[in-house]
């Protein structure tokens, strides 16, 4: 019966869901994030870090973990092994780990139970907190550790330690004498669903929360980033593009943003670029990767005019076991992705990478 329920009712919650889906306001947005970051620059430490690092520094930025109870609305149970093997990767190559938000579920869960179940990835992440590398970030999901008398409580309970929760954190650096700012938030700021609106929680917690869990639905499916980029994070790249010698990088939409391109955007960037040279061959190959993915029109917008400066995690909880993060390193800015192989290992993959000093050139000939 849960089979056939999940065939028929499939894209009718789906539709649902997406009715309730967040509806960013684009100058509540704007003036949400010009007032986080300005707040960390003048008042470091109060609602977020301001850290200065170099080149010899690492960074593993993940976001959108979603840990639940281990039931059927548990987005991520596929993934957790992926999470904690990754983990351990970064702790022995010595990287800070930086969630950025929305790590527990806890619309969905109580806090009791998700630190029951998800004591493996608690467990990685003390890691990282024991060499003072650990910088965790609240999102929508988990606004309870902001705002929640019990949360420092229960943190002690989880690592051990009180440990003070950001809503964001500004990383400082100097590139060939260029200063560079990577402002870093959850980026549901602006949004009104998630800043509160009665109805959407109701939803949320007294409908889709039970009928997700009965049905065993996942709608966080890898599908979400072969789309143009969502209005959300349409907004979060014009807040950022204009402003100098700064990147953003976000979370909350689930879609990996790499230089303000989706995987989509950057297939149709390359389009255009061998149409211009009249690359036939790879005109054929570019459009059937687009068919593939089963877009039914081509974009007419020029991608590549879009300025290099907005970053989105993805998330780690995609129903196949993938995770995607943002790795900062050796001077490097990298899209990546840890999925199981055939053997049920988990394996790292470089999606995309870029040199911070190409972000800088960028800025200066703009």
């Amino acid at each position: 019966m849960r089979q056939l329920l999940q065939r028929v009712l499939r894209k009718p919650v789906s539709k649902l869901a997406d009715r309730y889906a967040s509806r960013p306001d684009k100058s509540l947005v704007h003036h949400s994030l010009t007032q986080l970051y300005n707040s960390i620059l003048n008042k470091p430490g109060e609602k977020g870090p301001l850290i200065r690092f170099s080149e010899t520094d690492r960074f593993i930025i993940f976001s959108d973990q979603h840990k639940g109870a281990k039931n059927g609305s548990d987005d991520f149970s596929f993934a957790e092994k992926n999470y904690v093997r990754a983990l351990s990767y970064y702790h022995n190559q010595n990287f800070s780990l930086i969630n950025l938000g929305d790590s527990e579920e806890l619309w969905e869960n109580n806090i009791i139970s998700v630190k029951k179940h998800n004591t493996a990835s608690f467990g990685a992440e003390k890691n990282f907190l024991h060499r003072n590398a650990f910088i965790k970030i609240f999102g929508n999901h988990d606004l309870y550790w902001d705002n929640d008398p019990l949360a420092p409580v229960m943190l002690q309970s989880i690592f051990g330690r009180t440990i003070k929760i950001y809503e964001g954190a500004v990383l400082q650096t100097t590139v060939h004498g260029q200063p560079l700012n990577i402002f870093l938030t959850h980026g549901h700021q602006g949004d009104k669903q998630s800043d509160g609106n009665w109805l959407s929680k109701w939803f949320i917690s007294t409908i889709w929360a039970p009928l997700q869990m009965y049905l065993e639905l996942n709608l966080n499916t890898p599908a979400q980033d072969n789309n143009l980029k969502t209005t959300h994070n349409h907004f979060m790249y014009e807040w950022v593009a204009p402003q100098k010698n700064m990147l953003l990088i976000t979370g909350h939409t689930h879609q990996p943003v790499f230089l303000s391109l989706t995987f989509l955007e950057r297939l149709f960037s390359r389009l255009l670029k061998a149409e211009q040279s009249n690359n036939l061959a790879e005109i054929e190959e570019i459009k059937a990767q687009i068919k593939l993915r089963k877009i039914k029109h081509e974009s007419t917008t020029d991608f590549s005019a879009y300025e290099p400066t907005y970053f989105n995690t993805g998330c780690c909880c995609f129903n196949d076991g993938d995770i995607t993060g943002i790795e900062i390193s050796e001077g490097y800015i990298r899209l990546i992705k840890w999925e199981y192989n055939d053997k049920e290992q988990s394996e790292r993959f470089v999606l995309e990478e870029t040199k911070l000093d190409n972000l800088i050139k960028n800025f200066v000939t703009s």
